[in-house]
């Protein structure tokens, strides 16, 4: 093991505060005895910070209309092959309902950038799904500042804006027409609301090198979030980045167990880009520091045409089924689904009851 890797892990796994060359020292960790040292700190970490609890968050992916040009998204504006949809308000709460009485403690209301939806819509939707005593995750992109206000006095608890990127011109390059200050800005603005604030990365993105990754983590810290969505980079046929490679899932693993340390108190969801890769994956990530899982609740006639990446998992399953399944692989790895909502430890609320 190098003396670097091994001090840069130590100081970490005591709670020190390291800098970019020791992010980057454990990220370079080589296959065997400082990958393993490394999944094994993060792991311990976790069990201590945030216990053996696995929170299941019910997904309903509502519209994949985007005003957006991203160019690793298959749901970007200017895919024309994409077969486009609009839940009704009325289908979102069903949904949302249906994962109510499956158990799921938070309903994350995700989409593309939809302004079809206004502020007050989403505002009702949010109230409807409030009423049944549970969280709820808004992951909308960007909007103005009284939506986010709004939003909030209706309930919402959670807000995840991936920053993907920390190399402001890579961020520019992938993004077309958007900024890195102006998500930051954003960042800020849901935290100043109260909301529980979730970012997050995509590792191997086309361009992206292990200081950027290093600099994603350490942003990630700095903004002190409350969720860290860490995933592969998978490449959509119908995107510029059609035809560049997915990104590893070793690497995946090795982020995520950074963030792990970086940020004992966050939650990290086993993604389900990394379970797409990979099969075992998401087994893997809950042994390398990971306590979120995220099953889908779209309804089936829409799920398969909200295509951020190809070969999603699961498109065909029933959610009853996916909640056994997950049940079965939580208890396989010695841990329990959690009965409460999930709240961040930053937040300060109850983990428990009505959220």
């Amino acid at each position: 093991m190098r003396p670097v890797f091994r001090e840069a892990l130590e100081k970490l796994a005591d709670g020190g505060r390291p800098g970019r060359e020791e992010v980057l020292a454990l990220l370079e960790a080589d296959p065997g005895e400082e990958e393993e040292s490394l999944f094994r700190a993060a792991d311990a970490v976790r069990r201590r910070v945030v216990g053996d609890e696995v929170h299941l968050r019910g997904v309903i992916e509502f519209s994949n209309h985007c005003r957006r040009h991203c160019l690793y998204c298959g749901i970007r504006a200017d895919n024309r092959r994409l077969e486009r949809y609009r839940m009704q308000p009325a289908e979102i709460v069903a949904a949302a309902r249906r994962g109510v009485e499956l158990g799921y403690k938070t309903i994350v209301l995700q989409s593309g950038e939809d302004p079809w939806y206004t502020r007050e819509t989403l505002a009702e939707i949010i109230r409807s799904i409030k009423e049944w005593g549970v969280a709820v995750t808004l992951c909308v992109g960007e909007r103005p500042r009284e939506d986010y206000a709004c939003w909030r006095e209706a309930g919402a608890d959670r807000y995840l804006l991936k920053h993907e990127t920390a190399n402001p011109r890579l961020y520019a390059r992938l993004h077309p027409g958007m900024h890195l200050a102006d998500r930051l800005n954003h960042l800020r603005w849901l935290k100043e609301l109260g909301y529980q604030v979730g970012a997050g990365n995509i590792v191997g993105l086309p361009g992206q090198t292990l200081a950027d990754l290093a600099d994603d983590l350490l942003l990630l810290r700095d903004l002190r979030v409350e969720m860290a969505g860490i995933g592969p980079f998978i490449p959509h046929p119908d995107t510029p980045l059609g035809q560049y490679p997915p990104g590893s899932v070793s690497l995946t693993l090795r982020v995520l167990a950074v963030a792990r340390l970086l940020l004992p108190w966050c939650h990290l969801p086993a993604t389900t880009a990394l379970a797409t890769l990979n099969p075992e994956a998401r087994r893997l990530a809950l042994l390398r520091g990971a306590n979120v899982v995220m099953p889908n609740l779209t309804p089936a006639r829409y799920r398969r045409n909200y295509e951020i990446y190809p070969n999603k998992i699961c498109l065909d399953e029933d959610p009853g089924h996916c909640r056994l399944c997950l049940h079965q692989l939580v208890s396989g790895l010695g841990r329990r689904l959690a009965a409460g909502p999930g709240h961040g430890l930053l937040s300060g609320r109850p983990d428990t009851g009505p959220a």
